[in-house]
């Protein structure tokens, strides 16, 4: 295959990692924001408004507890068959997952069955997110070209503004044509059942790229494992844990940002529900859109410095976002929005490529799918949930904003241990025979 080919290739598949990403995420933010403005009065209405928006967040962390199953499921296949078919299962159990909650009854015709459905179905969703966050990853960044692996592997990590862009512009052109009665009624399910459509879509164009060149690899060379978590767990302990602190707060607090802002200010700030969700969409273009910027930047200059000055970032404007929401001045909250857009980028953008650079290639999927989901539940998952625990216990923001530096904290100690202690990844010994596909 010529030069030419290969870029076409890589910049196809790149391509298609997006437009997957950008399709799984938009099913996945949907429910974010149903949770925050819908989902307690639809299946919850017997609650307090403090505990129904609690319980909501609950059937919301439900998808994040999940996310590690799907990880694990689905690396271990990724590391065993291929990137490619699990890429293709996981966007049909998520497209599929959320069809089905826009038919779910209400708690008014079905009762208690109508909150166990949202939640089996919010299962399903976090097994199919949790085996595409990796694996996204991986197909892109294995086929980058040299000196490119930053650039690729930032693709599919667009892809999470995208959607929450895709997932709030749906959900506010719905409430808008329908009204505040009706949506809230009935119309809140026209999103959802628009995933069937988007997913054929993206499917469409996930089966046109070929499989990853590393994979292809790996299986030449004889170098497929049977359990790829296991040998996956064998590298370096303080490696994978240090690894693991250093994301924890990108997903924290993007999800206090995504999610809780939206019950938070338009429930205790009394700001208009649109002004907020066109806000975090704005924040979110930022973010997107600053995604090659900063990967060109690590690709030229290394992740480092990048990394860390952007954890560092992180923290300070968690310090201030809350008390410049706290104002209740729009231009302030808009000002509160527009930083988080942009200081997200920098350590989002390039904390898949670090992870996947932990383990080799034949483990990959399921070493990266485990610290990748790890984080997730630990930061993002129960983010929204603690931050209304908090807000119902202290009666203000104050306690949310030192739980998000507390984390952030955390994160940057991690992120510089990481890049002191194990700045790249560790050799690793080849496997045993009795570890081999095939082999005795």
């Amino acid at each position: 295959m010529s030069d030419d080919a290969r870029r076409r290739g890589a910049s196809r598949t790149a391509l298609a990692t997006l437009l997957g990403t950008t399709l799984e995420w938009y099913d996945f933010f949907l429910y974010g924001t149903a949770a925050a403005l819908v989902f307690d009065k639809q299946f919850f209405p017997s609650l307090s408004p403090a505990a129904g928006t609690l319980a909501a967040f609950g059937t919301l962390a439900v998808g994040f507890v999940a996310r590690p199953l799907g990880g694990l499921v689905f690396g271990h296949f990724g590391d065993r068959l291929g990137r490619r078919s699990t890429l293709v299962v996981s966007l049909l159990l998520m497209g599929v997952g959320s069809t089905l909650i826009g038919l779910v009854p209400g708690y008014n015709t079905i009762g208690l069955w109508a909150p166990v459905l949202l939640v089996l179905l919010r299962v399903v969703q976090g097994i199919g997110l949790g085996g595409e966050g990796a694996g996204a990853t991986l197909m892109s960044m294995e086929h980058a070209p040299e000196g490119r692996r930053n650039l690729y592997a930032g693709f599919p990590q667009m892809g999470t503004p995208a959607g929450l862009v895709l997932a709030n512009m749906v959900f506010l052109a719905t409430q808008s044509l329908a009204g505040d009665g009706t949506f809230t009624d009935w119309a809140w399910r026209v999103p959802f059942l628009l995933s069937i459509v988007l997913v054929g879509v993206g499917l469409v164009v996930r089966l046109r790229v070929t499989e990853s060149p590393s994979f292809e690899q790996a299986k030449e060379e004889h170098e497929v494992v049977r359990f790829p978590l296991a040998a996956a767990l064998r590298t370096d302990r303080v490696r994978l844990l240090i690894t693991l602190l250093a994301v924890l707060a990108n997903s924290a607090v993007a999800y206090v940002f995504m999610v809780f802002t939206l019950s938070y200010g338009t429930d205790h700030l009394g700001y208009d529900q649109r002004f907020l969700i066109l806000g975090v969409s704005g924040a979110a273009v930022l973010w997107g859109v600053s995604i090659p910027v900063w990967t060109r930047i690590a690709d030229r200059s290394g992740r480092r410095t990048l990394f860390i000055g952007g954890s560092v970032a992180v923290l300070v404007w968690c310090a201030v976002f809350f008390p410049l929401l706290d104002t209740g001045d729009t231009a302030m909250a808009l000002l509160a929005l527009a930083g988080m857009g942009l200081i997200i980028a920098p350590t989002h953008c390039v904390q898949g490529a670090i992870i996947a650079d932990t383990f080799p290639v034949r483990v990959r999927y399921s070493g990266t799918s485990l610290i990748l989901q790890a984080g997730a539940v630990l930061g993002g998952g129960l983010a929204p949930m603690i931050s209304s625990a908090l807000l119902d216990s202290v009666g203000s923001s104050t306690g949310v904003t030192w739980y998000l530096v507390g984390v952030c904290a955390l994160s940057l100690a991690g992120a510089v241990a990481l890049f002191r202690v194990a700045p790249e990844a560790p050799a690793e010994p080849s496997p045993s025979p009795s570890e081999l596909v095939g082999e005795a």
